[in-house]
């Protein structure tokens, strides 16, 4: 199927890819219509920041994304940072108490797939609870298995669990882990466009986490 898609209809499915941070999470570009189906990009405005390229660190201030924690992006991935906008859009870039902060765009190093990081304001909690507030925000999330880890030095909690593609009328696997920082709660989000893209962007994923450290406020 994967080479189907990269084929003719690679275009179109593509623009499909554009989806909000609902049940797809694939976005870029212009919003579509469907509360799963719209694209987060068009939900958000450019903060001004530089785009980064190749492999560098997002997080801390002067990078392409301003975060409680900063974290190294793999070769070629380019990393973006959103401000909500203040128009009706605004819902769709938000997954229960997170809204997406940063989004680093595999397309540049040949897969078609986002690593998000999401931020909220919540302070006291932990790990494991900020990370299942994000996922029963997804509303196709299913079979979620939960890992205490480290991501640097930190305790976190990582999440592996299917969602069901209506795009691509299957189930692809998805990946995420949650911190906690003085400055709030923060998840790490790999989509893909099925599980093959998935899986061959995990070794981005896992720089991330292996890197991870807190911004001290």
């Amino acid at each position: 199927m994967r080479h189907g898609i990269r084929g003719a209809a690679v275009t179109a499915l593509a623009a499909a890819l554009l989806t909000g941070c609902g049940g797809e999470k694939e976005s870029s570009g212009k919003p579509t219509a469907s509360p799963t189906g719209t694209s987060s990009t068009g939900s958000q405005k450019a903060s001004g920041a530089p785009v980064a390229e190749g492999r560098t660190t997002v997080g801390a201030a002067g990078s392409a994304c301003r975060l409680p924690v900063s974290f190294t992006t793999a070769d070629n991935w380019k990393a973006k940072a959103f401000t909500l906008d203040g128009t009706e859009f605004d819902a769709l870039a938000k997954q229960g108490p997170f809204t997406m902060a940063c989004e680093i765009d595999a397309k540049p190093a040949g897969n078609i797939g986002f690593l998000r990081a999401w931020t909220s304001d919540l302070k006291g909690g932990t790990p494991r609870a900020a990370l299942e507030a994000f996922v029963r925000a997804e509303k196709n999330a299913r079979k979620a298995t939960y890992t205490e880890i480290k991501a640097g030095s930190l305790p976190a909690t990582e999440v592996v669990y299917d969602t069901y593609s209506e795009l691509m009328e299957e189930s692809k696997q998805e990946h995420a882990l949650a911190v906690t920082t003085p400055g709030g709660a923060v998840v790490l989000h790999l989509g893909g466009i099925d599980t093959d893209e998935h899986k061959e962007m995990l070794p981005a994923y896992e720089l991330a986490k292996k890197s991870l450290r807190v911004i001290a406020p």
